[in-house]
């Protein structure tokens, strides 16, 4: 992923821990995730996925924005900044993913996918506008990191549907970890921004898993 250029101990141990994290526990690990990415996935799947990462994440404000909204530090504002401009064309081209796949597909407890979602989504609007100190950027950094792996998808929707794949504008790493490494000056501080980060990735996993359960549903209902 793209973060690894950017890893090693010029930007300190904080850093190190929070790429460890998004490693082991992002979305680049999710086996479902990896058998969407590939030539044998099944289209509908692809417009599932497209559906599902819209409705946690394509709505506005967002976990960057709320992150905004808590930073108090002038780095972690133009990062924010920056990288709050780049997801918006992140949720553009998710849009029109969206547009190009088409009706939702028809999928076994639709209503009770619809209410898991809605939670996730209450979930990191939580962690992205929390008061701790760390919690928010953790949470927005984690979303940056691990969205390269969920873009791979989409990506891969989009060219089964003949879409134009644009290059990300999202923050590079570099940048990321000068921020991490300006931040962490506490364990305190090192340890809510992992905590923040860690649940943000549990409701990424989360949503594979839902992908994942709602793609065998819709194979065992024909």
């Amino acid at each position: 992923m793209a973060f690894t250029s950017a890893n090693g101990a010029r930007f300190g141990e904080a850093w190190e821990a929070l790429t460890a994290l998004v490693s082991a526990e992002g979305s680049a690990v999710e086996p479902f995730a990896a058998m969407l990415a590939g030539a044998g996935s099944a289209t509908r799947d692809l417009a599932d996925a497209a559906h599902c990462w819209c409705m946690l994440h394509a709505r506005h404000p967002g976990v960057l924005e709320h992150a905004q909204g808590r930073a108090e530090h002038p780095v972690v504002e133009a990062w924010l900044g920056e990288a709050a401009t780049g997801f918006t064309e992140e949720r553009a081209g998710v849009v029109r993913l969206v547009a190009a796949a088409g009706p939702l597909p028809s999928t076994p407890g639709q209503a009770e996918s619809e209410t898991a979602i809605t939670g996730q989504r209450h979930a990191l609007d939580m962690l992205a506008s929390s008061d701790r100190a760390g919690v928010a950027i953790g949470s927005a950094m984690a979303l940056v990191l691990d969205w390269p792996a969920i873009r791979h998808v989409l990506d891969a929707g989009a060219r089964r549907l003949g879409l134009q794949v644009v290059e990300s504008a999202l923050p590079l790493a570099r940048d990321s970890a000068t921020v991490v490494a300006a931040l962490a000056e506490t364990p305190a501080f090192e340890r809510a921004m992992l905590f923040g980060a860690g649940q943000t990735l549990a409701q990424h996993r989360a949503l594979w898993q839902l992908l994942e359960a709602r793609a065998d549903a819709r194979r065992h209902h024909r």
